[in-house]
């Protein structure tokens, strides 16, 4: 690695970030290129410029991700109703592909041998920053510092920071009580008192929602339509994949909705324990639930089903670029040709309650279920369907009685 000449770093203007900055200038002695994504973290991006350039960094990267974030990313994994572990709709998961893959690409527009991520050796993100570096370019050289530095613990990194006149937050002096993670889909709290999971959550931990106490005492109802699996409307109002979910966001988190608290296996081997706040997702899911089960076919909403746990560990993992979440993807976006249609939520103090769902496409026959008299359904079929599927029962039970 003494050979690095220019390195990629993902850089969010932070104090982790910015000591990293500094040490590969003072460890490898190269250039660096600042990269920092806007994916809808709710923060100012241009401080991070500003402190890239007090470091003389010459090549700054700050881009809105937004669009491509939600389109290309979150869209395509609810498609597929992507839970971890049956709860976690995977907010930090789906945020790397799309980081590393412009940290891969912005790397062979500036000539730049090396990327840089900062991510701790303990973590899932580690992992899945890098299986995106190598799935889009096998040779690129990876920098993880603290897999490297001797910066051990939050008074190392101080000290190192004033050092080297980095500037610190008055708030970064004391011990932070939790790290936090964001984008447009969720934020997550991780770390210090949220480390023994008997300790509740106290309200301070959570910004993108009321608790669900708090919450108006009256529901929200709302309308969310779909095209092919997608969510393209409010309340009839269309609206970009990144202005849809940002509006679920705010009615979700305005009735409490969406807060998680979970102790998650990581790929790593170890549990750790989280908590998160996904407001619009959680009323993305149950929505687009509601929409599969008036317009998917049985056999091919099952079979969703089944596979969705493998599709979730992979995103979980850091496989997006593999081939095998690729060819989950293809047969995830072919069954949502004909989900099209309109559902009905009320949301309600943490609850997302569905009311009604209607589509063109629907594959419900009021005809054939209905209670009064039909002409489309002989009610006599059903004794050979029956017979026929208890042939083996019979069968086994009478060579058990033998």
């Amino acid at each position: 690695m003494s050979s690095v000449k220019k390195v990629v770093l993902a850089y969010s203007g932070g104090l982790d970030t910015s000591v990293i900055l500094k040490w590969l200038q003072t460890t490898y002695d190269c250039e660096v290129v600042t990269f920092t994504a806007d994916l809808g973290q709710g923060e100012e991006l241009e401080p991070a410029r500003k402190k890239a350039e007090m470091f003389g960094i010459k090549e700054i990267y700050i881009e809105d991700l937004r669009e491509d974030f939600v389109a290309n990313y979150v869209f395509p994994m609810f498609r597929a109703n992507a839970l971890y572990e049956g709860v976690y709709l995977l907010g930090t998961s789906i945020a790397r592909p799309l980081i590393a893959k412009r940290q891969i690409e912005i790397a062979a527009e500036t000539g730049a041998d090396a990327v840089c991520h900062g991510a701790t050796g303990k973590g899932n993100d580690q992992v899945r920053f890098e299986l995106g570096y190598y799935a889009l370019n096998p040779d690129i050289k990876v920098i993880a510092p603290w897999r490297e530095w001797d910066l051990t613990s939050r008074t190392k990194l101080i000290d190192f920071a004033e050092k080297h006149q980095i500037p610190i937050a008055k708030d970064k002096r004391g011990e932070a009580p939790f790290s936090v993670d964001a984008n447009l889909l969720h934020i997550s709290a991780e770390g210090k008192e949220m480390e023994d999971p008997w300790t509740a959550p106290g309200e301070h931990v959570y910004s993108r929602s009321v608790s669900p106490e708090a919450a108006p005492d009256q529901p929200t109802e709302i309308e969310i339509a779909f095209e092919k699996g997608d969510a393209v409307a409010i309340n009839g109002k269309a609206l970009s994949p990144a202005a849809l979910l940002t509006e679920l966001n705010r009615l979700g988190g305005d009735n409490g909705i969406g807060r998680l608290d979970l102790v998650e296996n990581r790929f790593v081997g170890m549990k750790s324990r989280g908590i998160y706040e996904t407001p619009g997702g959680t009323v993305l899911l149950a929505a687009h639930r509601a929409m599969e089960s008036l317009t998917l076919d049985r056999g091919a909403a099952h079979l969703k089903d089944d596979l969705m746990p493998r599709y979730a560990e992979l995103i979980y993992n850091g496989f997006w670029f593999a081939p095998e979440r690729e060819m989950l993807q293809a047969l995830i976006d072919k069954s949502q040709e004909r989900v099209n249609g309109t559902v009905r939520l009320k949301l309600y103090k943490g609850n997302v309650i569905v009311t009604g769902r209607k589509s063109e496409d629907s594959l419900y026959s009021l005809s054939h279920v209905t209670f009064e008299e039909d002409s489309v359904y002989d009610q006599r079929d059903a004794q050979g369907f029956i017979k026929l599927n208890a042939l083996r029962l019979r069968l086994l039970n009478r060579r058990n009685q033998d």
